[in-house]
């Protein structure tokens, strides 16, 4: 696996270096791929299998907004023609935008992260120039934020053979993400109202177009059956396809904390498990604060790649030899690929603190915040 953001992020299985009195990791987490990590410093503080690249499904939507959002004015009207929803995937999930309707820009955003509509992705897609300038566009987006894993086919996380992310990448594009205002704010939106069809009125004869409301389909913002809406939660994106499984990237904030979590392809047998096991970790973090030694480090565009990102301890390793690793991390080192930590690890900590404060200098919108209108 790739050891961008630090050597210890490349090993196989469950990395974390648990300090003396700190909690240990939720047991029976099936995720194949899952990250958490402090979304102000880029510390991670524990992963497992960060690296490896699995099917995305729709959190790849959250790339596709990091390319497209500030492009686009949220007032612009776009009327929709046949062309525009072409191409998209048997089965995919509609937030039911209606060819020869027209969608504002903030439409079609909400359409997007709270329904996860593939309509609404062709269609902002159309605007941005069509789907392969899009997919071309997101995979150049990809690479200026060092998330090499990730390899972009289709725009709207639909699955493809070949198109692959990782939960590293996943919480590149949420860190992104969050330091554009309005990708936050559709990211913590809990319900609004869509535009629906014009229709003509029979008795009048007049047109009158209404709308419909639609709920953000993120679990641990809204809550459902055996899943509590997670306190201080702020979005960002769920997933799920029959090839990736449910994915999710969480964000949440306690106190001057804010946590950031991936959780891919877990279990599918028990309900909602993807929430489930992002809560636990989400908890874990926030109990962990100021007791584990970080395992690496989120890289901030412009950040060296390889080898870099990782605070460095003893011998350039993450974390060092004064802190004590789980036993699940009993894989060796390759060697090598540590090499430049020692130099790097304090510029990119300050480098990702200047150029990614999402509390301090953006603050998360508040909890389940409702759009309307």
């Amino acid at each position: 696996m790739s050891t961008i953001g630090g050597e210890q992020l490349g090993r196989p299985g469950t990395q974390v270096n648990l300090k003396k009195g700190a909690p240990e990791l939720p047991e029976k987490l099936s995720g194949r791929s899952w990250i958490v990590s402090d979304a102000e410093s880029g510390k991670v503080l524990a992963a497992h299998n960060a690296h490896w690249r699995l099917p995305p499904a729709s959190t790849l939507k959250m790339l596709f907004a990091d390319t497209v959002l500030p492009k686009l004015p949220k007032d612009r009207n776009h009327k929709v023609v046949s062309s525009d929803l072409e191409g998209m995937g048997e089965g995919s999930s509609l937030v039911g935008v209606k060819e020869g309707e027209s969608y504002t820009v903030h439409d079609l955003w909400l359409g997007v992260f709270l329904r996860s509509g593939n309509d609404a992705v062709h269609v902002l897609s159309a605007m941005n120039g069509g789907v392969p300038k899009t997919v071309r566009e997101m995979n150049e987006k990809a690479r200026a934020l060092h998330a090499d894993d990730t390899e972009v086919l289709s725009p709207d996380g639909y699955d493809h053979k070949g198109q692959v992310s990782s939960a590293y990448d996943l919480t590149l594009f949420a860190r992104s993400g969050l330091q554009n205002e309005e990708f936050r704010e559709y990211a913590a939106t809990a319900t609004a109202k869509f535009p629906g069809e014009t229709k003509k009125d029979k008795k009048t004869g007049k047109t009158k177009r209404g709308s419909f409301q639609i709920q953000n389909t993120n679990r641990l913002l809204t809550g459902d059956v055996g899943v509590d809406p997670y306190p201080g939660i702020a979005g960002v994106k769920n997933g799920f396809t029959t090839n990736a499984g449910n994915t999710f990237t969480g964000v949440a904030q306690r106190g001057d904390r804010v946590l950031l979590v991936t959780v891919m392809h877990p279990d599918a047998k028990e309900a909602h498990s993807v929430y489930k096991e992002a809560a636990k970790l989400l908890d874990w973090g926030f109990d962990a604060d100021g007791k584990v030694e970080p395992v690496g480090l989120l890289a901030a565009p412009g950040s060296a790649t390889n080898g870099g990102g990782a605070p460095a301890g003893k011998d350039g390793e993450a974390g060092g030899s004064g802190s004590r690793a789980a036993a699940h991390a009993a894989d060796k080192p390759s060697g090598g690929a540590g090499t430049a930590l020692g130099i790097m690890a304090g510029v990119l900590v300050v480098l990702a603190l200047v150029a990614y404060g999402v509390h301090r200098r953006w603050p998360l919108p508040e909890l389940a915040r409702r759009r309307r209108g």
